[in-house]
């Protein structure tokens, strides 16, 4: 009855072990032989007297933690000499289960239990031998117990284990008492191990099968030393474990798949025309991304065509990407100001909508800069003010490219031309500047203002009408009515004079009333 409750608690105990405990996968086979001493537990009690114990073991891998063990022992001895004493030698042969609940590093412990069969032979009886009792003979026993594996070299541990051994018999030593006989054994030894082809000793992911059939080396799981583990290398990334850089593209299968995410197995990996390495390194790019920067341009267009940043999407700052400026509006994405004009190419876009490539767009004769920002004129327009002169004219010559009025000027050409101010009248006998003379004096002033550096003598005339000292004076005094009107417009005085030639230089009969009032007239004469 003690036997069956020991053998279901040993039982449970392995089923409840091999829930709690992770799996430790042992594979292949194992062979042990080991040596060690044994001491009796009959009716009379725990034996002082250990005897000696020689064992040799097959032991072999079932699933997870669970391994099978054959057992057989030979030699064993059990030994009474205080009182009682006694002597038999014992063989036994049993098939054992093992449990690994777990392993660290080299030291892996272990239970077991199991049943066999156990041959003794009674050498010496006790004085007080049971009647009948068999001198020799073959029972049932059920092993039980723990034990530590400890790794001397790759397929060599030491191994120590130790447990109790309950015989189903009570005639190991001649003395039937009413309790089956056991005994206690402790065993030191070696186990000797061959991996099988489904081992990982290297813990790589790569069975010894793969490993041979690959050509790795199943006792290090980075063959190659590239960073990667074999069986990372072989199911994961497809690279080749057996070379750091498995396509030849100057970096090693680990920075492409760990630090830069590119293929290891291509030179490549987006296909834009530079390998990963020059990406990487050369150039910093991103080797999974044809176009690094995103402005629409592959890496390699830009630093072989456009000679553009890759890693940048606007690379002269100008506010435009480099891929709009090479395929919609034809700007050079290395300056900002394609043109020279003084405005960025994306204020010329968006701002103004001039001409990138062109310096004045609308052909005025100012650059779209200082129209923009300097005249405030319309860059698209060649005259702003629609006042008939182009606003390059109308600012070369000082007049307002903003004001139609001051547009029109006289036409005045070499020194020594002069211009009849056809428009001025004066009464008969009067100096007056009448308001209908006044808008013929805006176009002189205009003329004066176009021309800075021009000088004018403003002569005076009269009809014959009256004494000749009389009309002298006369046209005199119109001639500085005119100049004093200019004057008091701004401009300076050195620049006119004024003379009166009275009727001399009839352009016209005086006989006629047309004639003299033509007569009576005001000319611009260009003396610089």
């Amino acid at each position: 009855m003690k036997v069956s409750v020991y053998l279901t608690a040993l039982i449970a105990f392995i089923l409840s072990s091999t829930l709690l405990f992770g799996q430790i996968k042992t594979s292949g086979i194992a062979l042990g032989i080991g040596g060690g001493a044994l001491a009796g537990d009959t009716d009379f009690g725990r034996d002082e007297q250990y005897g000696y114990h020689a064992n040799a073991f097959i032991r072999h891998s079932i699933v997870g933690p669970i391994e099978g063990q054959v057992n057989g022992s030979f030699l064993g001895e059990l030994i009474r000499t205080s009182d009682n004493d006694y002597n038999t030698d014992i063989y036994t042969a049993d098939y054992r289960l093992l449990l690994r609940p777990f392993a660290i590093n080299a030291l892996s412990p272990y239970f077991y239990g199991g049943f066999g069969a156990l041959f003794f032979e009674v050498k010496q009886f006790p004085v007080n031998r049971s009647a009948n009792t068999p001198v020799d003979g073959w029972v049932g026993f059920i092993p039980a117990g723990g034990g530590l594996q400890i790794k001397l070299a790759e397929q060599v541990s030491l191994d120590l284990n130790g447990g109790y051994n309950f015989a189903l018999s009570d005639d190991l030593n001649g003395f039937v008492g009413g309790k089956d006989d056991g005994y206690f054994n402790v065993v030191a030894g070696l186990t000797f191990t061959r991996q099988s082809g489904n081992a990982d000793p290297d813990m790589d992911g790569l069975t010894n099968k793969e490993e041979k059939r690959l050509g790795t080396n199943p006792k290090v799981a980075d063959t190659d030393g590239d960073g990667l583990n074999d069986g990372d290398e072989f199911r994961r990334y497809r690279s080749d474990p057996l070379r750091t850089d498995t396509d030849n593209d100057g970096l090693d299968d680990r920075d492409e798949a760990i630090v830069y995410k590119s293929d290891p197995r291509k030179v490549d990996t987006d296909n834009d025309g530079l390998s990963d390495r020059e990406e990487t390194v050369k150039y910093q790019t991103n080797p999974i991304r044809k176009d690094s920067d995103g402005d629409r341009v592959k890496d390699t267009d830009e630093i072989n065509i456009s000679k553009t940043d890759p890693r940048k999407k606007d690379t002269d700052d100008d506010g435009l990407d480099d891929g709009v400026e090479l395929t919609q509006h034809r700007t050079n994405p290395l300056n900002a100001d394609t043109d020279g004009d003084g405005l960025t190419d994306r204020e010329e876009i968006v701002a103004h909508g001039t001409n990138p490539l062109q310096a004045d767009s609308d052909g005025d004769g100012l650059s779209d800069k200082e129209e923009a920002k300097d005249y405030l004129t319309d860059p698209m327009a060649q005259d702003s003010d629609q006042g008939s002169v182009a606003d390059g004219v109308e600012v070369t010559r000082g007049t307002n490219p903003l004001n139609a009025d001051d547009d029109v000027v006289l036409v005045v050409e070499d020194v020594g031309s002069k211009i009849v101010l056809e428009g001025i009248i004066f009464a008969t006998g009067r100096s007056d500047i009448s308001d209908q003379s006044k808008l013929i004096l805006e176009k002189a002033y205009n003329t004066l203002i176009a021309f800075p550096d021009m000088e004018v003598e403003i002569r005076g005339y009269t009809d014959a009408t009256g004494g000749y000292a009389s009309n002298v004076r006369l046209s005199q005094r119109r001639a500085d009515a005119v100049r004093i009107y200019l004057l008091q417009l701004g401009i300076d005085p050195a620049r006119i004079t004024a003379r009166g030639f009275g009727p001399e230089n009839p352009i016209a009969p005086n006989s006629t009333v047309e004639g003299r009032a033509r007569n009576r007239r005001i000319e611009f004469v260009r003396t610089k």
